[in-house]
């Protein structure tokens, strides 16, 4: 793969990744499989590897994914609690690498085994839950705070609803530390997960995708007595090396379960990788005939010393993996092939299937992804598919059976033109799919570009697709600007409009003019430009007539961005019909300035752009805040025109040689914070939290 095509995919990735990482942990409404998921992030650990140069410390390889701000999604319910408080963990909750290979897990033993140089281990195997995971904090032997993993730094506090949850103890038995935390996860079995989807679906409620999701979104329930009678049990598996003395794990678990807490007996230690796969064998059969969900093994090295000398990554212990199993699959008909057209002009191919059992739940369609996926299945109309449907989301097909293939069947031709404005495709040499390139007369992306605008993460608007539709058919409108020229009477006069209807939604088109300049950056819908990228832009340059007015080269200054997401800026910023849209917009009272909710707190850094690297006693991004709040640009890489790096614990080499070769100036934290009229504490952007610049041992979950 040449530099560009990798610049392109390493940016696609990332936005695939941020995009169903929220929708799996925020939304409770996940739309591609776990197996997807991991298989795409694997893709992108390789190309980041392969590509240095596109490194970047926001990456999805780095972040683990956040539930914080859970919102009323499509599976969510309408009691769904929003805006709990949010409290700092004690101890990270990092997530774990994972791997579908046995062949992985023996390298992950013989690297602990070079690592430990001959000192003696064992492994404790476990089941990997598929539910949502949670810290609990005992004092004196009291349940004293619940916290859901949130961004893995800090989670929302969902005590008085785990305080319902039978099994989860009040109050604990025998010789229990004075104080300490243990996680595990919050699931919803089976029987009670069908139990409250008939009842959804006789309210005409949507029923939950799966078990996870359900205990998730039951977790955050505005009312606790209701989380009472939701069938929730809980499972926990590990307690953080500092809050208790434990020479391994598996002593840690077994005390826990003296102690009176629900601890799973369905584990065991291993001594070497036989037994390992011998306890993965067992279980990838016998976990069909538990009362809950599972989706993997989880092994760790069980001895804590051990767990102390191999440590850490940014986001995994180097002690533990896990090892998923592989999705189930179901063989049937294909019927027929539609293509979808997406808001960007993206053309997806989507199989009809005669309806299938898989996961518990009837499957009648299943993504192609694109031209060159349906080439290399050969896939034809009429064959036999199999399908799977890891994690019980969105299938996909993986193959045929050309033993059932019918003489004569054709390979369906991709279609040429748009279908559904009839526009010739076109194709990048770099890009998987075909586009339409009729970005403004084509209906299908004009619905989903507004889609996109109304969203919760861009201007958080009180419309979904049937609304959508409804606008477009009657001509109310065609951009996102249209949006804000609907009148109420307009609205009164569409079918099923009622009074309050209608003023609901005039009333949040009304609050959509307080959204930041970054999410309505975001909510514009450019190519490439995440939630992400559109911060770093909005804090970058400060408002929209200076994003217009940068250069390509200029744009490539900004963190995250290269030469793709630039020149898509760049071009979509010097279209006429956009400006004029972005024009419109603004007249209606939307914000295009100002880096964030953040009010300026001095003018101490004006005129300097400041590049950060390292770790420091807030996060980066809390860090970058503060740059901007006193005046600041905060850069991305070092150049002549850099005021001064900012270099916490562990910065950069690469950034110091720079500094070096340019002759830029390199500040500590402590002289950073000199520079500034207030104290660090008081010049924090509102919402942030300070944190340990680093902590010895964090923990997993």
């Amino acid at each position: 793969m040449d530099i560009q095509a990798a610049q392109i995919r390493i940016a696609e990735l990332r936005e695939i990744l941020r995009e169903n990482s929220r929708r799996y942990y925020v939304d409770n409404a996940p739309t591609m499989s776990d197996y997807e998921f991991d298989q795409l992030m694997h893709e992108l650990e390789r190309l980041e590897a392969e590509f240095p140069q596109f490194d970047s410390p926001d990456s999805p390889t780095r972040r683990v994914g956040s539930d914080l701000d859970a919102p009323v999604g499509a599976n969510a319910e309408s009691g769904a609690r929003q805006g709990f408080v949010q409290r700092p963990h004690r101890y990270p909750m990092l997530s774990l690498g994972n791997t579908y290979s046995i062949s992985e897990i023996e390298e992950f033993a013989a690297r602990a085994d070079k690592a430990l140089d001959g000192m003696p281990f064992t492994y404790s195997c476990e089941l990997k839950f598929d539910g949502t995971a949670i810290c609990l904090s005992y004092r004196k032997g009291r349940l004293v705070q619940a916290l859901t993993r949130g961004d893995g730094i800090q989670g929302d506090d969902v005590t008085e609803n785990v305080r319902r949850i039978p099994g989860i103890p009040q109050q604990l038995q025998g010789d229990y530390p004075e104080e300490f935390e243990i996680r595990g996860e919050i699931l919803m079995p089976y029987a009670a997960f069908d139990a409250l989807n008939r009842e959804r679906e006789a309210q005409e409620e949507a029923p939950f995708a799966n078990p996870r999701n359900a205990a998730s979104g039951s977790l955050k329930l505005i009312d606790p007595e209701e989380v009472a009678h939701r069938g929730l049990i809980c499972t926990l598996y590990h307690i953080p090396a500092e809050s208790v003395t434990f020479a391994s794990h598996s002593e840690a678990l077994d005390a826990a379960a003296r102690w009176g807490l629900p601890v799973s007996e369905d584990r065991r230690i291993c001594h070497g990788i036989h037994e390992i796969k011998a306890f993965i064998d067992h279980w990838d059969s016998a976990r069909k005939f538990l009362p809950y969900a599972t989706d993997g093994i989880v092994i760790k090295i069980n001895e804590l010393a051990c767990q102390r000398m191999l440590g850490y990554t940014a986001k995994s212990p180097r002690w533990a993996v896990a090892y998923k199993f592989k999705a189930e699959q179901a063989c049937t008909e294909l019927l027929s092939i539609d293509y979808q057209v997406g808001r960007t002009g993206a053309v997806t191919p989507v199989a009809n299937l005669a309806p299938v059992q898989l996961s518990g739940t009837l499957v009648k369609r299943a993504t192609l992804n694109n031209a060159d996926q349906m080439a290399l299945l050969d896939i034809r109309v009429g064959d036999w598919v199999f399908v799977e449907k890891g994690g019980e989301i969105i299938p996909k097909i993986t193959g045929i059976d050309p033993a059932r293939r019918v003489p004569g069947a054709e390979r369906p031709a991709f279609p040429d033109r748009c279908p559904d404005c009839g526009t010739p495709l076109v194709r990048g040499e770099a890009e998987a799919k075909w586009f339409c390139p009729n970005q403004d007369g084509c209906p299908m992306q004009i619905k989903g570009r507004l889609l996109h605008f109304v969203s919760r993460k861009a201007m958080d608007i009180l419309a979904g697709d049937m609304t959508v539709d409804q606008f477009y058919a009657a001509g109310l409108a065609r951009t996102a600007a249209d949006l804000y020229d609907i009148s109420k009477y307009q609205l009164l006069s569409l079918e099923g409009w009622q009074d309050r209807a209608a003023q609901r939604f005039l009333d949040s088109l009304d609050a959509s003019r307080q959204v930041p300049f970054e999410r309505v950056l975001f909510a514009l819908g450019i190519r490439y430009v995440g939630e992400t990228t559109a911060k770093g832009l909005a804090r970058h340059f400060g408002d929209i007539d200076a994003l217009a007015a940068a250069t390509r080269e200029q744009l490539l200054e900004v963190e995250d961005v290269g030469e793709v997401i630039a020149c898509s800026v760049f071009e979509f910023l010097h279209n006429p019909a956009h400006l004029e849209q972005i024009a419109r917009l603004r007249a209606a009272g939307l914000r295009f300035s100002g880096a964030g909710q953040d009010a300026a707190l001095s003018d101490a850094l004006a005129g300097k752009t400041v590049v950060i690297s390292g770790n420091f006693s807030i996060s980066r991004e809390r860090m970058k805040d503060l740059i901007v709040a006193h005046g600041g640009k905060a850069g991305s890489s070092v150049s002549a025109r850099t005021a001064f790096l900012l270099a916490g614990a562990k910065p950069g080499p690469e950034k110091l040689r720079k500094c070096e070769k340019f002759g830029v100036p390199v500040v500590s934290e402590e002289e950073f914070m000199a520079m500034l009229p207030e104290t660090a504490s008081a010049g924090l952007p509102s919402g942030a939290n300070p944190q340990p610049a680093a902590i010895e041992e964090p923990t997993l979950f």
